[in-house]
């Protein structure tokens, strides 16, 4: 397999999901698929001479999904804008792509995989919202839909976001353990043609010290007081919402009286906050407690089964000026030792770095997309790549002043440890990335294979119109 043609492979969850649509069909004397008169749809049909007309006509059927011919046109749509052109904004690439997507989530559902309903109408409840801010209104939101409610904006939405999480479950359930050897890693690399090499990018690995102002305890006795005094007013009567609205510094919950709800013991959340959740009766109020976030204290508002709504309030101590000027003081001195020879930046990190993530291996960053320790410019974080462009490697940069989500300042200096050149694919130099390429390959491999044989046991029809297409004979039995 060719590089370009992997490439053309690795397409496999496809945004534009179309629609939800279940229903039956019947199929005329031409092929043509036709919705079921006696269910709700957007196809009109009228009856001349005995013959059906198509005004919005059914291109595919899979399993108990319908994709309309407005789907795909909308689809197509949606690829323009987006700048893409040729074959990936063709009816029948579309209809290949929505087709895959149908069938994964179609199996998802035979299959019975476990969607979180709570995580699907959060996302779309986040969808809801950034529209309106963008918008100014909702109002101006449903007439660019086309929607008279928001209650059915929401429920077409809701249908999108759960057909597209049965999708990717379905595929994440598929290539979970796929896995590649050293050996098929190089077995991939010594398959590409010579003039097929992919090139990489220039690549930097970066390193940072960080030092953050102390807080003193005499800061972390005041905020532990303050929220002692709140939970004896709520004891004695005082509603806990008012208090956080008034009072918690979590901008996030504040507005709404300090209310998290649905939080599981696997939340994404501070193991101290959830084990304090999960240990109080419905009603009862904590006392102070620590999270890397803040000191908190927290009531249960409601139990449902494995979920645990409640309110809480966060507080954070007070950094003093001379706490910061002597953090400052701290990290200049470093830079200048690191300047002179005195320390080396790995040195410097691993003895005096404040953030634990880092300075155990010299305050290297480690990049979230790959995991592993190398940044391709060209997908850098932006304040990242502005603030190290210009380095040389081992060269030390100025001082940065920063926040953290207390909205607390904190101060870093940062150095390029590495820096590799644009070049072209070397399979010990760029074995982390070569392997996340046969490692894709493979997956694609995979669900092909497992496509194959599904479409075999799965109710498909198309569309005359769409027979012709490349792919059309590998869907029809």
């Amino acid at each position: 397999m060719n590089m370009k043609s992997l490439n053309n492979l690795l397409t496999l969850v496809f945004v534009l999901l179309a629609l939800s649509s279940w229903s039956q069909i019947t199929i005329d004397e031409k092929d043509n698929l036709i919705k079921d008169e006696g269910q709700k749809s957007n196809l009109v049909a009228d009856n001349i001479g005995n013959q059906r007309i198509k005004v919005d006509g059914i291109a595919a059927v899979v399993g108990e999904y319908l994709i309309l011919e407005s789907d795909i046109a909308k689809a197509q749509e949606d690829q323009k804008a987006q700048g893409y052109s040729g074959n990936e904004i063709s009816k029948c690439f579309i209809l290949k792509q929505i087709m895959e997507n149908k069938l994964f989530a179609h199996h998802a559902v035979q299959d019975s995989l476990e969607i979180q309903e709570d995580m699907v109408q959060s996302k779309t409840d986040q969808q809801i919202q950034y529209m309106i801010n963008q918008a100014g209104g909702i109002k101006r939101i449903l007439e660019f839909y086309g929607k008279n409610t928001e209650a059915e904006l929401r429920k077409e939405l809701f249908d999108i976001n759960f057909e597209t999480v049965l999708a990717q479950e379905m595929q994440g359930s598929i290539v979970d353990e796929v896995e590649v050897t050293p050996a098929e890693v190089r077995q991939f690399y010594d398959k590409i043609e010579k003039d097929e090499k992919p090139f990489f990018g220039t690549q930097v690995e970066v390193a940072q010290i960080v030092i953050k102002p102390e807080v003193s305890e005499e800061q972390t006795q005041k905020t532990v007081d303050f929220l002692n005094k709140i939970r004896e007013e709520v004891l004695n009567g005082s509603r806990f919402s008012s208090r956080a609205v008034l009072y918690s510094d979590d901008r996030g919950s504040r507005s709404q009286g300090g209310l998290i709800p649905n939080i599981e013991r696997n939340s994404p959340m501070a193991k101290e906050f959830k084990d304090m959740a999960f240990s109080l009766e419905e009603g009862e109020i904590s006392k102070p407690f620590k999270t890397e976030f803040g000191w908190h204290i927290l009531t249960v508002e409601k139990i449902r089964g494995q979920y645990v709504d409640v309110r809480h309030i966060l507080r954070f101590p007070e950094i003093t000026d001379e706490a910061i000027e002597k953090a400052r003081d701290e990290i200049d001195l470093l830079r200048k030792r690191i300047i002179e020879g005195e320390l080396t930046f790995d040195e410097a990190a691993r003895e005096f770095s404040d953030e634990d993530e880092t300075k155990e291996s010299g305050g290297q960053l480690i990049n979230d997309m790959t995991l592993d320790k190398r940044f391709d410019l060209s997908k850098m974080d932006p304040d990242l790549y502005n603030k190290i462009i210009n380095l040389d490697e081992m060269e030390v940069s100025p001082v940065y002043t920063e926040t953290n989500r207390r909205q607390q300042p904190f101060f870093k200096v940062l150095t390029v440890t590495k820096r590799l050149e644009e070049h072209e694919a070397d399979f010990n130099e760029d074995y982390a990335r070569i392997s996340e390429l046969a490692l894709r390959q493979k997956k694609v491999k995979e669900v092909q294979k497992w496509q194959k044989i599904k479409m075999k046991d799965t109710y498909i029809k198309i569309s005359q119109e769409y027979k012709s297409c490349d792919f059309a004979k590998d869907w029809l039995k």
